[in-house]
């Protein structure tokens, strides 16, 4: 048995010991200023990452480094809060075993957050964005090193228009507004320069972020659907006068979790 497989052994004997009873189908992994999802979560159990062979020890502030398992409304779910970054050690596979573990137990979609800078005048700060597709700036990719025909994933969909849809229609009724359009995943963890910004935008790309694309490529691979929402936290480079900072992000992040993180919670209650 190879290092990975045992690593994904591990992992699921200790969930299955710590939460017997629960089979969770909906994985969410919470980004920047999405935090308060924990907060909806009834009977939660918490395990963190140290416990769980091949999960990431994320070194970015705002990633708590805890699995929650638990139910939103009657589903079932297994929140991962903080994730690995592909700019914390160069590698973009960070988060393939515990995606794949938590396939094992059960899942069968995957939803994603972020925090993201707009590059659209009319997506201000504080707006959410549903992502309908993305545009993987570093080319890199999580799969390299894997062998056999499945490794060639189609990324067609790789958003799911029937769960966006579904997004779209909780969102609504809630009288809110959510945006829609493409991510940018740039490596970072350095910020774009305005040439950069400016290049994005003729490029198609509404957003832009240092996460979700390698998560949203293992995902594909696994079989889950992928669901991905990104919270606005500031305009990109020489759109405004602002200061970009990793502390500004959290800063705004945290100002809109609790009405992110209640919308949120909305949408992944009501999914299939």
């Amino acid at each position: 048995m190879s290092a990975i497989a045992k690593a994904i052994a591990k992992a699921l004997a200790t969930l299955q010991q710590r939460a017997p009873h629960l089979q969770p189908r909906i994985a969410v992994v919470l980004g920047s200023g999405w935090g308060g999802l924990t907060d909806h979560i009834t009977d939660p159990i918490q395990i963190p990452y140290s416990d769980l062979p091949g999960f990431p020890q994320p070194t970015v502030a705002g990633h708590s480094a805890t699995l929650w398992l638990g139910h939103m409304g009657s589903q079932p779910v297994a929140v991962m809060s903080g994730r690995q970054h592909g700019y914390e050690t160069g590698a973009v596979d960070g988060m393939a075993v515990p995606l794949q573990v938590l396939q094992a137990l059960g899942c069968h979609t995957l939803v994603q957050t972020n925090a993201a800078g707009s590059l659209q005048l009319d997506m201000p700060p504080q707006s959410l964005m549903l992502i309908t597709d993305h545009l993987n700036l570093a080319q890199r990719s999580p799969l390299v090193g894997l062998s056999g025909s499945t490794r060639f994933v189609n990324m067609v969909n790789a958003y799911d228009s029937e769960l966006n849809r579904l997004a779209a229609q909780v969102v609504q009724a809630q009288g809110a507004t959510l945006f829609e359009g493409v991510y940018a995943w740039a490596l970072g963890p350095q910020f774009e320069t305005p040439a950069e910004i400016r290049m994005l935008r003729l490029l198609g790309a509404d957003a832009v972020g240092m996460s979700t694309v390698p998560e949203t490529i293992l995902a594909r691979h696994l079989g889950l659907r992928v669901l991905a929402l990104s919270f606005i936290t500031n305009f990109g480079a020489g759109m405004s006068s602002e200061n970009l900072s990793h502390a500004h992000t959290l800063s705004q992040a945290q100002e809109g979790s609790a009405r992110a993180s209640r919308l949120l919670a909305d949408i992944v209650a009501a999914l299939p």
